[in-house]
């Protein structure tokens, strides 16, 4: 009769085999009718019920300048896309807002790292920052329409001060979380100064940082969204929020809802294209996202 036992070198085989098989992901690419069903069809239904309940609430209120009809929005973009202006006014709000954001990358960055690194840099302007992303950014549009003028100035300054601070306190947040282990080992390894906040900082901090880049772009759109509304000249040219208030001025409610909703879809599309691959990038780089 055969033997059942197993000798321990069997068992540590059998440990590593199955440690091997919970590390092996699969690398085939995913079936696209996963994708249509995981991804794809759920905002598509989201849309379509957001549609129907429009459309049944409007007979409901039956007055156009309370509530424009889902037809009186759709000629609305076709009128605007007729005349030109549709796409100038969506590229004239997103490219303030990129460029801007940038800037305020080019800031928070190094900002947030003086801020987490030096501890008298944190005890001086740590709460500044904080409390300076509590502020609504719309408060600055004032005193910088009277320091700058009415020019895009304005507009990057409204940016800057809404976006830096959480891009900076969200850097800070990831480098309080990064293991004192790591940074004992990057030293032994000769990992200090500027090498070491390059190779051991900013890797251990990333999902702090993310987390903060995504805050830090919402919070600039909705400023830039806000100074484009109060702080208007022909020489700042267009952007959604001139488009906004045109259609306020003119108690056009279709023009108004398609300023929301194209708002809206600037700020979901830039979060889809930009900021939703990087966080599963990083998410998938520390082994944190399962393929179902």
């Amino acid at each position: 009769m055969a033997s059942t036992e197993t000798t321990p070198a069997q068992d540590a085989g059998s440990v590593e085999a199955g440690l091997d098989a919970l590390e092996t992901t699969a690398t085939g690419r995913t079936p696209f009718s996963q994708t249509f069903k995981n991804k794809i069809l759920p905002p598509v239904i989201a849309v379509v019920v957001v549609l129907v309940a429009w459309s049944l609430l409007y007979p409901v209120v039956d007055d156009p300048s309370k509530l424009p009809s889902p037809q009186d929005v759709w000629a609305e973009v076709e009128d605007q896309w007729l005349k030109g202006s549709l796409l100038d006014y969506i590229w004239g709000s997103v490219s303030r807002g990129l460029l801007g954001f940038l800037l305020a990358l080019a800031i928070g960055t190094p900002l947030g790292l003086l801020v987490a690194r030096v501890k008298f840099v944190r005890a001086a302007i740590g709460p500044i920052l904080s409390g300076l992303q509590s502020l609504p950014s719309v408060a600055w549009v004032a005193p910088a329409v009277i320091w700058l003028g009415l020019n895009n100035s304005v507009m990057f300054t409204v940016i800057l001060l809404g976006a830096v601070p959480s891009i900076a306190n969200g850097l800070v947040s990831g480098v309080d979380q990064v293991p004192p282990l790591f940074l004992r080992a990057g030293r032994t390894l000769g990992a200090t100064g500027l090498r070491g906040t390059w190779h051991i900082v900013m890797p251990a901090a990333l999902p702090g940082y993310v987390a903060g880049l995504k805050q830090g772009w919402a919070f600039s759109w909705r400023s830039l969204m806000a100074a484009e509304i109060i702080a208007q000249s022909p020489d700042m040219g267009m952007g959604l929020g001139q488009l906004l208030e045109v259609g306020r001025t003119n108690s056009s409610m279709a023009t108004v809802f398609l300023a929301i909703l194209l708002i809206l879809f600037v700020g979901i599309a830039i979060d889809l294209l930009i900021f939703s691959p990087l966080e599963r990038w990083v998410l998938r780089s520390r082994g944190l996202l399962v393929k179902s």
